[in-house]
């Protein structure tokens, strides 16, 4: 497709529709959304879990035209939620072409455009804005100033070209200018100083902004559209309350309510393909790295206020499979296959996403993680084993049995050892497991069930992966034996008459 090239050429096209020509970002928005709506098209591609709760209350918001925020905690998509919204915008968009802030050609606004027109008329330059052209986003932090947000006048500009400080011609413009026919975002908004949130007023209310005192005003055409953590309206900042008074919608984001849901995102996003080898990841190895997540929010030793992000089980999933890689790298193996030990080898992408409260500070982050790895695997070893007799192999350990699983080694050094753990092989059928799979895949299923029979204190294991009988399990106790001329406990008397 030829696009029009000149203003010309441009009034003889398509795009000079009135309503294309007049039509506001937020009715352009409303357009494209109602024509997904019509269609049955998926509104916002790759944001999961949120069908039933945050799209609805977005869909309202773009229907009435409001500009909104987004509040939630760290991690809940907030940001590729307002960046999802150039998929609402038209794929191309004439402006005029090296203009600032994309002027129509239609309703110019800034002086050297209407100059432009009126030197050029039909020979006018046009240019062409993509959605994600007319998109930006400024994350918020306190040395934000008006000037970047709006603007400033440039007296170097003024000197150089004659011109009157009041004059368009000598204004550098800031962002909000900048986005103007487009979408604006501000993430964290809490954490912009309280002045410059009141620059935001005019340009929500009256649709215009002014410049330095001078009588320089634009009238603007942009969606606002902000993202902000509850935690942060008192803790570094608050959002002032007429600002808080012209934003159309206040809307609630969350963590996945389902571990399925949480799996999802986690393999969305995680970045698991590795050159070169073939990768398995086991869907219980999938469940414990996100169980731990969900665990952590529940946790009392972990400050709910701030949150546990959902990339911590896409990092942990990436430490997992880098882990493991470095395995099959060391060991010649073609087959990527990760263990329960690659989870606790990944800690480190686990420790610094916590925020403990006292309690956790006192025990510390790294055993807290190590808590939170045991408790996963417990929960997810219940999911799979719960009915199935394992006494056999826990009976192995107690006769003395012992094996060295260690995260460095290879499938073949360890498959003989764990073939002679009595009954072990022939209890991974509830994990899909036949006796003819990779070694690779047999060792990670045997592990599985050992850690999960450790996580419930059945068998020992110690820090260099060596499995045992559990010396710390309590024996029942042998009765005290007395003599006829003991008293009996106290519980045990008769009372006094």
């Amino acid at each position: 497709m030829n696009l029009p090239r000149t203003l010309g050429e441009l009034r003889a096209s398509a795009f000079s529709e009135q309503r294309l020509r007049t039509r506001k970002v937020k009715d352009e928005l409303r357009d494209n959304l109602i024509a997904k709506l019509r269609t049955g098209e998926t509104i916002f591609p790759g944001i999961i879990g949120y069908d039933d709760t945050v799209v609805p209350q977005l869909v309202n918001a773009v229907l009435s035209r409001h500009n909104f925020i987004l509040l939630g905690l760290r991690g809940q998509a907030k940001s590729r939620i307002l960046r999802a919204l150039t998929s609402l915008l038209d794929p191309q968009l004439p402006c005029v072409a090296g203009c600032e802030i994309h002027d129509n050609p239609y309703d110019p606004i800034c002086r050297r455009c209407r100059d432009l027109i009126a030197e050029q008329g039909d020979n006018t330059p046009i240019g062409y804005l993509s959605p994600g052209d007319r998109y930006v986003e400024k994350l918020a932090t306190p040395d934000v100033t008006i000037a970047d947000l709006i603007g400033d006048v440039d007296p170097i500009k003024a000197a150089r070209g004659g011109h009157d400080l009041s004059s368009q011609h000598t204004v550098h413009y800031g962002l909000l200018p900048r986005s103007n026919r487009g979408i604006f975002a501000i993430n964290e908004l809490a954490d912009l100083a309280g002045k410059i949130q009141v620059g935001l007023f005019n340009i929500m209310q009256e649709g215009d902004v002014q410049i330095k005192g001078y009588p320089l005003r634009l009238p603007l055409d942009v969606a606002l559209v902000f993202s902000a953590n509850p935690e942060d309206y008192t803790a570094r900042g608050k959002i002032v309350t007429p600002l808080k008074d012209r934003i159309g919608s206040e809307i609630r984001t969350h963590y996945p309510s389902a571990l399925e849901e949480g799996i999802t995102i986690t393999e969305q996003e995680a970045w698991a393909q590795r050159d070169g080898l073939d990768l398995h990841v086991p869907k219980y190895v999938r469940e414990v790295v996100e169980r731990i997540a969900f665990l952590a929010r529940e946790d009392k030793k972990i400050d709910k206020r701030s949150g546990v992000s959902q990339r911590l089980p896409i990092s942990v999933l990436e430490n997992v499979i880098s882990n493991a890689e470095r395995r099959a790298l060391r060991n010649a193996e073609k087959t990527i296959v990760p263990r329960i030990g690659d989870v606790y080898a990944a800690l480190p992408s686990i420790t610094g996403k916590l925020e403990l409260e006292y309690e956790g500070e006192m025990r510390g982050a790294d055993t807290v993680a190590r808590e939170l790895v045991r408790a996963a695997v417990a929960r997810t070893f219940d999911v799979y084993f719960k009915d199935l007799n394992l006494q056999q192999v826990v009976q192995w350990f107690d006769l003395g049995g012992e094996i060295k699983l260690a995260d460095t080694a290879g499938a073949q050094e360890i498959l003989e050892g764990v073939r002679n753990i009595q009954g072990l092989t022939d209890k991974l059928a509830p994990l899909g497991i036949k006796s003819k799979e990779k070694p690779e895949v047999l060792v990670s299923a045997a592990e599985f069930v050992l850690e999960g029979l450790h996580a419930h204190r059945r068998i020992g294991r110690t820090e260099e992966r060596v499995f045992s009988a559990d010396k710390t399990a309590k024996r029942p106790e042998r009765p005290i034996e007395r003599s006829e001329d003991e008293p009996p406990p106290l519980r045990n008397r008769r009372p006094y008459n």
